[in-house]
């Protein structure tokens, strides 16, 4: 059956063979970087860093768009990466790379951009000598899409995220909505952890709607998780793991905002190793978090999109830069 990857369950997914849901989450392998990437990266610090400032750079491009934008252009620069040798010489040619990569992912979403405000930012990075001309970028995109064997239809974890609030039984479409655009967050800023690059675009999904509801509906909390976990398609040892991932990135973020805003105070910044509760042990208790634990919840978010304290934001059209 031919499905649209980039959002397969949309409203009439109901209608759908056992099988064919079942092929979405058996191919979805396919559409991820190799799992020698991960360590491949971890082996080499300049191989992260540059990885981390070329997803700036995409997400920078990206920031007036729909999210699934500069996650797709990320996952295209991953796959080209575990297949080609960062060029540590050239640093233009990297950029020139992300470029190409956010080019390939406009043209597959249908999205049109401005070639002059490409070359702007281009010109704020400090890369002002640089021109890079349509043709250039078309050439740069010929050799990614060779890379990828012209493979750029893919599956993220934003293709799972209709899949798995539709488990949690929720009939308020305002709240389905607030749960979407929290998690999609989650997804957005997790991708430059490296570790997430371990885990499935269905594993991701879950874990990043599981991170949202515990923060956004921390009362309905254990009963999404059982709800999620139950599937016959999540694998719970995995999700757990790629749980924890992330909620150690919005510890650590926490902690890096502490220090940069209260560097003169005495306050310890570790009283959250003393209260903060991982998802194993909410199962073990089966406890949903109860209200002392509000102010952790809201420290515990990621602070890119933190300043934000209205939760009923949309970011189904763009995200922040």
């Amino acid at each position: 059956m031919e499905f649209e990857l980039e959002n397969p369950f949309d409203e009439n997914y109901h209608n759908l063979p056992f099988e064919a849901v079942s092929s979405l989450f058996h191919i979805e392998s396919e559409h991820i970087p190799p799992s020698n990437y991960f360590h491949t990266l971890k082996a080499t610090d300049f191989d992260i860093s540059l990885r981390t400032h070329l997803i700036s750079f995409i997400s920078q491009l990206s920031c007036t768009f729909d999210p699934v934008l500069p996650y797709l252009a990320t996952n295209y620069l991953d796959r080209y990466l575990a297949n080609q040798p960062i060029l540590q010489p050239k640093p233009w040619t990297n950029k020139l790379l992300a470029i190409s990569c956010f080019s390939l992912a406009a043209k597959m979403l249908k999205i049109e951009y401005s070639p002059t405000d490409v070359q702007v930012l281009v010109n704020n990075h400090g890369d002002g000598g640089v021109i890079f001309e349509a043709q250039t970028i078309q050439r740069m995109e010929a050799i990614v899409l060779g890379t990828l064997q012209w493979r750029m239809r893919s599956i993220t974890p934003f293709s799972f995220i209709p899949f798995f609030i539709n488990l949690l039984g929720i009939n308020d479409p305002s709240f389905n909505q607030v749960l979407k655009d929290r998690a999609s967050q989650i997804i957005l800023k997790s991708q430059t952890e490296i570790k997430v690059l371990e885990f499935k675009p269905s594993v991701i999904a879950a874990s990043a709607l599981l991170s949202a509801s515990h923060e956004l509906f921390p009362f309905q909390y254990p009963c999404f998780f059982r709800a999620i976990s139950d599937s016959s398609y999540v694998n719970k040892e995995s999700m757990l793991q790629c749980y924890n991932v992330i909620q150690e990135m919005g510890r650590e973020e926490y902690e890096s905002s502490v220090l940069n805003v209260n560097s003169s105070s005495d306050t310890p910044v570790n009283v959250l190793d003393e209260h903060f509760l991982s998802l194993e042990e909410s199962e073990k208790t089966n406890i949903a978090p109860t209200t002392h634990n509000k102010d952790l919840k809201r420290r515990s978010k990621f602070t890119a999109y933190g300043n934000n304290n209205n939760n009923n934001h949309s970011l189904h059209s763009h995200h922040q830069c």
